[in-house]
């Protein structure tokens, strides 16, 4: 069966595009020009991913995110806002990606596959992963390196269980501080860099160049599932 995917942008010229592309990557197609046709479609075409533009005519789109996100619908903010601070509120708000235009087409069907995979992994409920020469087993709450046990604080393994469960996805200060230290903490980013210090120092072969455990400056951390 072929996947759905709903583009959403007020611009004529750009959605003629993204249909290109989309369909050159063997995806079909639906259309919405602004959030109430968005709405409606997301009804009728059950889409697998939602490509979002943020500047709609009757709504920010910010707005739409959490109702797409309730219905397990991927999104990826597709837009010319390069603020940090809209970078974060998107991917706060449960969006899976932010492209900002002017956009490469083929990289932009490698994030749509990307992101397509990462949510068939978290429907799977994935639960063991193993990246190089490290095993992570959430439900075991083990982790082996080269085989040897790995030890983490509570805080250390709550933390990679939250990255490695969206892997790929960039999780923002803000979500990272609320879903493991709690809501009075969102604003004590030291906890978590701390944290990350000591996760890269037990997982990374060099803490200094890591390669799973990934910052992204002045928005969150990443877990990339990467061997090169």
């Amino acid at each position: 069966m072929t996947d759905h995917i709903l583009i959403v942008d007020d611009e004529l010229a750009i959605r003629r595009l993204l249909r290109v592309s989309a369909e050159r990557g063997g995806y079909s197609v639906v259309e919405a020009a602004n959030a109430a046709e968005a709405i409606s479609a997301i009804e009728r075409a059950s889409p697998r991913l939602v490509l979002l533009d943020l500047g709609l005519p009757d709504r920010d789109g910010l707005e739409l995110i959490p109702s797409f996100v309730s219905r397990d619908v991927p999104v990826i903010v597709l837009t010319a806002r390069e603020a940090p601070t809209e970078k974060v509120a998107a991917l706060d708000l449960g969006a899976d990606d932010y492209v900002t235009k002017p956009f490469d087409s083929d990289e932009l069907l490698a994030r749509i596959r990307s992101c397509l995979r990462r949510s068939d992994k978290e429907h799977g409920r994935r639960r063991r992963l193993t990246v190089g020469p490290v095993e992570i087993d959430l439900d075991g709450h083990a982790v082996l390196k080269s085989g040897t046990p790995v030890k983490l604080t509570p805080k250390e393994f709550a933390l990679l269980a939250e990255l490695t469960g969206h892997s790929g996805k960039v999780l923002t200060h803000t979500h990272l501080l609320r879903e493991i230290w709690g809501p009075a903490h969102t604003e004590s980013i030291e906890y978590l860099r701390v944290t990350v210090r000591a996760l890269r120092k037990k997982i990374e072969d060099d803490p200094a160049r890591p390669r799973w455990l990934l910052n992204e400056p002045g928005v969150g951390y990443r877990f990339e599932e990467t061997t090169g």
